[in-house]
This record gives C-alpha cells, structure tokens and sequence, in this order.
C-alpha cells in the first residue's frame, strides 16, 4: 500500500509586491494632477491662475512688510489678532458664496468609494492644504506672529501657533462646505453664490468705513475691546497666545493654545460626522418630495399677489415681474444688491459727516438701472411674452407693468432711505427737496429704460453667476446703461437747476416745494419714457428676440 500523497505546500509570499500607497497620498496627488490638468485646458484659465498667484505673492508680501513694521507698537497685538478674525472669518463664509471654488474636494463625488471616514478627513484636510488659498494665509499668520513675538516663550508659542491657525482656517472652511454641501448643490444655494457680489460689496464700505475710523485720533482705543474678545475665539485665539507668552502669560498663552486646538479637534470631528451623514444618509431628492411639490401645488395660482394687484394685463405683469425677483436667481441678485448698496452708501456717508441729502439720489440711481434690459432678463423665455405683443398698446401695456412692479419696491425703498439718511445727519428741512430730486431721477430712469430695453436689448448668460453680458453684446450693455444715465441726469436738470436757485436767492422756505414737483416731473418722464418705448417695442420684436436669446 502506498504512502498518500503529502499536500502541496503553500506558495511563498511574492518579496517585490509594491507597497499600497496611503489614501493622504493619492489625494495629494490627485489634487495636484486635477490642477495641473485643470490649468492645461484654456490658456484663459493658466493666465487668471498666474495672475492670482502673482497678486496672491504680493499681497503677502506686503502683508509681512507690514507685520514687521508694526513689530514693537503698543498695538501691534491688536492687529495681529484681529486681521487673524477676519481671515478665519472669511474661510467660514467662502464655501457659502464660492460653493464651485474647489470642485476636486467636493465630498459628494465621493459617495460612490468604499472610503472609512477617519482616513477620509485625514486625506482631505492634508489636501485641502495644497492651494493658492491656504499658503497665502500661512504667510499671514506667520506675519501676524511674528509681530507680536518676543523673547524664546514668545517664539515657541509662533512655531506652534502659526501651522495650528493655517489647519483651523482649512479645516473650518471644510467643514463648512461638507455640512451644507447639499444645500449649495440646490437651486438656493447657487442663489447664495450668485450674492456673492453683494457680500463684496457691502464688505468694501465696512472696510472704507472702519479704516477711516481707524485711522483717526484714537482710533485703535476703540477696536481693542473688540480685540480683546477676538483673541479668544479660535484661531485667533493662538495669535492671542504668542502675544501672552511675549509679555509673560504663560497660564494665558496656554489656554489659548489649548482652546485653539481643542477647536481644531471639534472641527474635525464636525466635518466627519457631515461626510457620515452625506455617504449613508439619502437626500431630499429621494424622501419627501411628492408631499413637499404637493402642497405648493395646492397653493397654484395668484395668491394673495394676484388679488392685491390690478387686474388685466398689467397686474398679471406685475406678478410675473414680482415672481421674477423672488423666484430667479440672476433676478434676486441684482435685486439684492441694488437695495443693499442703495442703502449703505448714503448712510455710511451721512455716518461719516461727510454726506448729505443728497446721497438718497445714489438709490434712486442704483434701483433705476433695474429698468434697463428688461427683455433680456426674460432670456429666451421673452418669445412667449413677444406672442401676445401685437400692437402698441400691448407693448404699452407690457411695460407698463414691468415699470409698475419695479415702483411698487423702489417707490417705498427711496423714501426709507431718505427719511433715514435725513436722521443721521439730523437736517430734516432737507427731507422733501431730497425725495423730490430722488424721485425725480428715480422717473427719468424708468422712462430711459423702457427706452434703452427697446432700443438696446442684449442677452443675459444664465449658465454663470458672473457674467451679466453674452460675448459680442458688451458694447450693447454700455450704450444701453451709460447712455442712459446721461440722459437721465439730462433730464433732471431743470430740477437741479430750481434746487440751487432756491439756495442761491435764500428761499429756504419754499424748498419744500420740490417734493412735489419731483414726483409730478418724475411720473411724467416715466410716461413719456413708455409711450416712446411702445411702438418701438412693437416694431423691433424679431430683433429683440433674436438679441436676447443669443446668450
């Protein structure tokens, strides 16, 4: 009998096998080869990402120059700390109006890959780090610490404090980004990213106004409490430590350290919880939606809108036109942005002692150019408004409409806005010649724009939240706004010439006469504006369909 046969003994293990690369490396990697790829595509693309690089240099460059100069200065501390605030608080809301900014670390392209979270953050913070964005703000930090430390407590407190405010700042925005990444993929959050100009905007006149402030006797006395509460909230908060361990607060300089870490570790644990929540959990395009579409259905039709508006075509204008600026973001945004910069900049100039009354006009002006183009923001939608325009009178009627819903907003927001402007300066004798002349100028742009939108019409692009002009339009946009306004303040001149006649001859008294004069003036010039615009409207409706609809 045979011996059996012995089993096969296993295969040894292969001695050259390539190591598996960790998942921090490929992202890296792979954020690096998106960019470089991304650069190759357009030379427009590797020309805006040289220049914000060049100017990204700059900037830091002179931001260290700065720092230094201010080294030493009884408020450099101050400074430091509160420029750190404002660059954290700009990584928080960036993710929020520059949803697209990053398209290569967006969580939500990721659901699909057998990833644990853990490592997944790891990856994605590590990666987060490589950019334009987050080097410049190492130069800051590094900057700010270096102007509030001294001595060898001060210094090791900077080598700790400057990488732990970068990786905050990074962390803070991704975290931001993955707890509300639904929401900026929606329709209102691209509504959100399409305000971004209105942030920018209003952050300018903050700036102008507190930098004037500032830059006063005394100035910098009234920033420090603020200062003082900044430098305890992280990462501002390790800026405050480097200051503290310079002047000897070691027990302060350590807490604040702690405390910027420990937010540091609650970020992190937030963004992993979100990508948990964003990977198991479906969204709102799964659950709920036929419940949610029902219940607006059952509220279809006019509303309470329809039933407060006139009737025939102009309220079924109007509504459209009032729906329109709720409802479509280019729309909103432009609305928007109108009325927040209508309003600040005459209150931020009566704030300062420097404006007038006068400055209520700039609203009338930045709403009246919402009267411009009025057919393109329609886009290629205008045709089913051009099938119901046959004669004049139903372009009459059309835009009288438009220019009836523009007033049912602007009408009540000149007068808030001059009654307020009035109030800061504390001259309430000037009230009614400046609504009058605000009124006035707020007709004559509405009649030069129903002109301007018949005679001019160019398209709107809808596919991007910047451009506002379709290519090869641009000089059609120019002549349309800027011809416009000249006109217009053309127009007002024989208000502005009684306004100052009054001034020159002493009759203070009867100034008050201007308001109503203004009002009666500034309908008329709507009127004519209208009555001019309508056979032209009705005459050019195949051009204006084709120039709005290029885009």
């Amino acid at each position: 009998m045979s011996a059996p046969a012995s089993a096969p003994a296993p295969a040894p293990a292969p001695t050259g096998a390539p190591a598996v690369p960790s998942l921090t490396s490929v992202f890296v990697r792979l954020k690096l080869s998106l960019l470089r790829n991304g650069l190759r595509q357009s030379g427009g693309r590797t020309a805006a990402y040289v220049v914000s690089f060049v100017f990204g240099v700059l900037f830091a460059a002179g931001m260290l120059l700065a720092f230094v100069l201010v080294r030493g200065h009884e408020n450099a501390g101050t400074v430091a700390i509160l420029l750190t605030g404002v660059v954290a608080l700009a990584w928080a809301v960036m993710p929020l109006f520059v949803p697209s900014g990053d398209e290569t670390l967006d969580p939500s392209r990721l659901v699909m890959l057998p990833l644990l979270p853990r490592p997944l953050v790891r990856a994605l913070l590590v990666a987060s780090l490589v950019g334009i964005g987050p080097v410049l703000t190492l130069f800051l930090a590094f900057g700010a610490a270096l102007s509030v430390a001294h001595g060898v407590a001060g210094t090791v407190a900077a080598v700790l404090a400057v990488p732990l405010v970068t990786v905050t700042c990074v962390a803070l925005s991704r975290a931001v980004a993955a707890a509300n990444i639904r929401l900026l993929t929606s329709r209102r959050g691209r509504d959100l990213a399409l305000l971004s100009g209105l942030v920018i905007a209003v952050g300018m006149q903050v700036v102008n106004f507190a930098a004037q402030r500032l830059t006063r006797p005394g100035g910098m006395d009234t920033v420090e409490p603020a200062a003082a509460v900044v430098g305890w909230l992280p990462p501002a908060a390790a800026i405050g430590a480097v200051d503290a361990a310079g002047e000897g607060a070691y027990a302060v300089a350590a807490a604040r350290l702690l405390l910027t870490a420990a937010a540091l570790a609650g970020l992190v644990h937030w963004w992993r919880r979100s990508l948990v929540r964003l990977m198991v959990e479906p969204d709102g395009s799964t659950i709920g939606a036929a419940p949610e579409g029902g219940a607006r259905g059952k509220d279809g039709g006019t509303g309470l809108l329809g039933r407060i508006l006139p009737g025939g075509r102009t309220g079924t204008v109007m509504e459209r036109g009032l729906r329109y600026m709720w409802r479509d973001p280019k729309t909103k945004a432009a609305w928007v942005t109108s009325l927040a910069v209508g309003l600040i900049v005459p209150l931020f100039n009566a704030l300062q002692g420097a404006g007038s009354i006068y400055w209520a006009c700039f609203s009338s002006f930045m709403l009246g150019m919402l009267m411009y183009n009025q057919f393109g923001q329609d886009t290629s939608a205008f045709w089913m408004v051009a099938q119901t325009v046959s004669t004049p009178a139903d372009a009459y009627a059309e835009l009288r409409g438009r220019a009836f819903a523009l007033l049912a907003v602007t009408l009540p927001f000149t007068l808030v806005v001059t009654v307020l402007t009035a109030a800061v300066l504390g001259d309430w004798g000037l009230l009614a010649e400046g609504l009058g002349l605000a009124f006035g100028l707020l007709g004559a742009m509405l009649g030069t724009g129903a002109l301007a939108s018949a005679l001019f019409p160019y398209s709107i692009p809808q596919d991007s939240g910047y451009k506002n002009v379709a290519p090869g339009q641009a000089g059609l946009a120019w002549i349309s706004i800027f011809g416009g306004v000249l006109v217009s303040a053309a127009l007002c001149a024989p208000l502005i010439g009684t306004a100052v006649y009054l001034h020159l001859t002493g009759q203070h008294a009867l100034l008050w006469l201007l308001l109503p004069a203004g009002a009666l003036y500034g309908a008329l010039l709507t009127w004519a504006g209208l009555r001019l615009a309508a056979p032209r409207t009705a005459n050019r409706l195949p051009e204006i369909l084709a120039a709005v609809s290029k885009g």
